[in-house]
């Protein structure tokens, strides 16, 4: 009760401490948990405000408890600094040398929060304090001199907090600890106190190492410069993409790698925009086939050439075994041009197609189901995941690699084939694709390759209507070695694509109904059973 009455009447003064004993960590903690508010705290509290309106508890939402406690703290505090009379006065904070202390009290935020208005100084000094600045002490706003030396604080020293929050602070000691150094600009903030003050604190760059810093940026920037540049120079020279994105290709790398666009190195032709394929390697070594799909005159067009890169852009991210890898491209003034993965066709290097591939090799039945079904999974990859990019469904276009998967090649970069317009545009767009996959079919089963392309294209669809309702078998190619469950399966094949070339039908099966049914027909020619009809034309 004694101690409520003393802490209840020292309230009154600038100080906010009491005379008590030689104090210890477990007399302030046995206070701190047992001493309560006088009954009139709250109206000492409203009077010193009163008359002290700079008293920090003054205007504080904290509970009036907390601020209760600060003044227990204050009051041990004050004693253990050896001030003279706390009563009257709390001029300074000296914890010097006591490592179990120190960090008790800076543990008190409560008391730094309502720091006493007539403490002038804090010591800290020599506790081994670890981590960083104690910014708690910033609370007492009004000190001049603070002393942390002989500690083991690191981190960066919070100048701006500093400087801000103490305005009055003339003696500052950081000696011996371990803060991070200094910016530049914040050099000048410590030309206010006397140098002493940071020996080897780490927050002042040492003079001599600083003049040998400075020395060798001068000297070494220069040099990293030039060889910075020396080094690009070189990239753009040897590199393929050297300054552009993760797909482009340089002009000069693309027609270093084909020999400078060579007629012995043509792989293909064709009448449309990507009308050359050539076959080159790379630097790294990559085998790669160049298709160029504007000259010089159509790639100088900016336009043109901004849709060009916006649809490589999506095409680059194909990944299907049936679709050609796209690698990336090349957009110059001279020429734009796909670079992709070569196609192997098992013959020396060379690429071989399609038709090539029915005329030359003579695929057996399961192959040419296989091949068919192949495509019809790539096409419903396609329409799922670039719907706005055209591509050639044609026997020429579609390349066989040597384990005798069909990939589609050629990608359609002409305006008209842009999907931007309305449904209309689309549905023409689809039902041409689905028309080419419908003569594909017929095509791979039939041999017809004795005849022109436009003529091949042209009459095969009436061809197959006119003899179809006779013997299906005499459509098959008579190479291929015939069964009774094959000529059913060939049967269900020309239906299917008699389906896809009715250009009358209003609906159409999707992609992945034709997918379906063609795995089906190719599990059925794989184990050499027969099966009913799947699909079913309307007459």
């Amino acid at each position: 009760m004694a101690k409520n009455l003393i802490l209840f009447k020292i309230l009154i003064t600038i100080s906010i401490a009491i005379p008590i004993p030689t104090a210890s960590p477990a007399t302030v903690v046995e206070d701190l948990n047992n001493l309560l508010p006088p009954p009139d705290f709250n109206a000492t509290i409203t009077n010193n405000c009163r008359r002290n309106p700079s008293l920090r508890y003054c205007n504080s939402s904290a509970p009036l408890l907390l601020i209760f406690k600060s003044t227990i703290v204050a009051a041990h505090l004050c004693n253990l600094s050896n001030n003279p009379n706390c009563v009257e006065s709390f001029p300074k904070i000296d914890l010097r040398a006591r490592p179990r202390l120190a960090p008790l009290y800076l543990s008190f935020d409560f008391f730094w929060r309502f720091c006493p208005l007539s403490i002038q100084s804090v010591d800290l000094s020599n506790n081994s304090l670890i981590g960083s600045f104690p910014e708690d002490v910033l609370g007492c706003a009004q000190i001049r001199s603070l002393d942390l030396s002989l500690n083991r604080l690191s981190g960066e020293f919070p100048v701006e907090k500093v400087s801000s929050s103490l305005p009055n602070l003339t003696s500052l000691n950081l000696s011996y600890n371990g803060f991070s150094e200094c910016r530049v600009s914040e050099v000048q903030f410590f030309s206010r106190f006397n140098s002493s003050g940071f020996v080897n604190s780490g927050v002042i760059p040492d003079h001599r190492e600083l003049r040998i810093r400075t020395v060798a940026f001068l000297v070494g920037f220069p040099v990293a410069v030039v060889a910075a540049v020396l080094f690009f120079m070189w990239l753009c020279f040897w590199r393929e993409n050297c300054g552009r994105g993760e797909f482009e290709f340089e002009a000069r790398a693309v027609e270093e790698a084909i020999g400078g666009l060579l007629r012995r190195d043509l792989a293909g032709k064709s009448d449309s925009d990507l009308g050359r394929v050539y076959r080159g390697v790379l630097r790294d070594g990559r085998v790669v086939g160049v298709g160029v799909v504007y000259s010089e005159e159509k790639a100088a067009a900016r336009e043109v050439r901004r849709k060009f890169v916006e649809r490589c852009g999506v095409i680059v991210r194909l990944r299907h075994r049936n679709v050609v890898r796209v690698l990336g491209w090349c957009d110059s003034r001279r020429f734009v041009a796909v670079v992709m993965e070569w196609i192997d066709g098992g013959g020396g290097g060379r690429r071989r197609n399609l038709g090539a591939w029915i005329r030359d090799c003579v695929p057996p039945w399961k192959q040419r189901v296989q091949a068919i079904a192949g495509i019809a999974g790539a096409v419903r990859y396609l329409s799922g995941e670039c719907p706005q990019i055209g591509y050639s469904l044609r026997a020429g276009d579609v390349v066989v690699s040597k384990n005798g998967d069909p990939v589609i090649t050629r990608f359609e970069f002409d305006d008209d084939d842009d999907d931007d317009g309305d449904d209309s545009d689309g549905d023409r767009s689809c039902a041409k694709r689905m028309c080419e996959f419908g003569v594909l079919v017929f095509e791979i089963l039939m041999n017809r390759w004795d005849l022109g392309r436009r003529e091949r294209e042209s009459g095969i669809v009436e061809w197959v209507k006119v003899n179809c309702a006779g013997n299906v078998e005499d459509l098959i190619d008579e190479r291929v070695e015939r069964t009774a469950e094959m000529v059913v399966e060939a049967a269900e094949m020309v239906e299917l694509g008699l389906i896809c070339v009715d250009l009358s039908r209003r609906r159409r099966p999707s992609w992945e109904k034709f997918r379906q049914v063609l795995l089906t027909i190719s599990r059925h020619a794989h184990r050499g059973g027969g099966h009913g009809h799947v699909l079913h034309r309307q007459h």
